[in-house]
């Protein structure tokens, strides 16, 4: 009897997956326990939460909640990879959709106070089913081109709700309908502080690690500082920087003018900077540790130079590892940005520190979401590169 039960308990624990048991009470949490919306009569007072049936329309809602229970049970079930993408990706377009629904039948007709944000329950199928696709393409195994394509097609259909106005009834379209031109000025600001200290800290680092890979006493020395320079707090090293920058902009002619000073973009811009040179130095460093010896060997034999031999041997190889440095580089100061606004550097996080002050948390994610985006979308277009840049270097190895 005994051996029985064990035995059935074997045969279920094969048929379930479990990294879907997981998604699949999240999912079924989400939908069936937790508030899908939250409605506010105005901007400031308490919120109203509202299950999936009370946000939506009879029939929209028994539709999601059919397709959570199936999308829970492909989770649950060893089903095939593709067929889990597919029922992800069908349940991530529904719910991009519906929520937008959910605050028009929310919301009073002609209410211009009344807000509808999404609620726990919304963001817990978001992840349940992010959680799914990203199960599904690490099974299917794939190539860059496959994720580009995928990330393409999640852009697209944002974009398109966007552009036809399918989320313009949530709450936090109304705060950037309000914001709109300081909106997009702090995004060019926010961008520009994370892919300029990036340049910066490329055009510097490259060749302080390559200096640091011949001149083995001098490495040390350079990464212990710049392992040093990694453990101080970002808003303490913001903090640190006023002062100097400000004697600078005092006492330097034409410093000001350039745009140095105690505050504003300048400390920020420094602080991203000094924070970006760890990662590129040590993985210059380390990448062109990495160069095949015998790669080496055979270029000093056909008469290459020492720069010939780093152009043409030992960058290229080292390149998908430098790259990885770069990557980590730029997903740390798009996240690492928002703290500029704290010392008037602008940035989304001028829209995150006013959403705090303000107990406004949809103004936070006005802030919040951009910046996610932006790091997500630079992690795996960079990923996406680093791999394609392997075979080449294993080309270059082979020869």
């Amino acid at each position: 009897m005994a051996i029985g039960i064990i035995q059935e308990k074997e045969r279920l624990a094969f048929r379930f997956d479990k990294l879907g048991v997981i998604i699949s009470i999240l999912a079924l949490y989400g939908a069936l326990l937790a508030p899908f919306a939250t409605y506010r009569a105005n901007r400031i007072i308490q919120g109203e939460a509202r299950g999936i049936m009370e946000a939506l329309p009879p029939h929209l809602g028994y539709g999601l909640l059919f397709l959570v229970v199936a999308g829970a049970a492909v989770a649950l079930l060893r089903t095939p990879a593709l067929f889990r993408m597919a029922m992800a990706l069908a349940a991530l377009a529904a719910l991009a959709g519906l929520i937008g629904i959910a605050a028009d039948h929310l919301t009073p007709p002609e209410n211009s106070y009344a807000r509808v944000s999404p609620a726990s329950g919304f963001w817990v199928l978001v992840f349940a089913f992010s959680l799914l696709l990203t199960d599904a393409l690490t099974r299917l195994h794939p190539g860059p081109g496959l994720r580009l394509l995928v990330l393409a097609g999640v852009l697209v259909l944002a974009g398109s709700m966007l552009v036809a106005g399918r989320w313009d009834g949530l709450s936090i379209m109304k705060e950037y309908a309000n914001r709109a031109d300081l909106f997009w000025a702090e995004a060019g600001r926010h961008v520009t502080l994370a892919l300029g200290s990036l340049a910066a800290a490329t055009v510097v680092g490259l060749p302080l690690g390559i200096l640091c890979h011949r001149v083995e006493r001098l490495r040390a020395g350079v990464l212990n500082v710049l392992n040093a320079i990694q453990t101080i707090p970002s808003i303490a090293l913001f903090g640190i920087l006023i002062a100097p920058l400000g004697w600078i902009a005092a006492n330097i002619p034409g410093a000001s003018a350039v745009g140095i000073r105690g505050i504003g973009a300048a400390p920020a811009f420094v602080a991203l900077f000094l924070y970006s040179l760890l990662p590129v130095v040590a993985n210059t460093v380390v990448g062109l540790a990495g160069v095949p010896r015998a790669a080496n060997d055979a270029a000093r034999g056909i008469g290459m130079t020492d720069r010939q031999r780093l152009v043409t041997i030992e960058f290229p190889l080292a390149f998908p590892v430098i790259l990885t440095g770069i990557r980590i580089v730029l997903v740390q100061n798009i996240g690492l940005a928002t703290i500029a606004a704290l010392i008037g550097g602008g940035g989304f996080g001028v829209f995150i520190f006013q959403g705090v002050g303000q107990t406004a948390m949809d103004l936070v994610l006005l802030g919040a979401i951009p910046t996610v985006v932006l790091a997500f979308t630079a992690a795996i277009v960079l990923d996406a590169l680093i791999e394609m840049t392997v075979p080449n270097s294993s080309q270059g190895n082979a020869a």
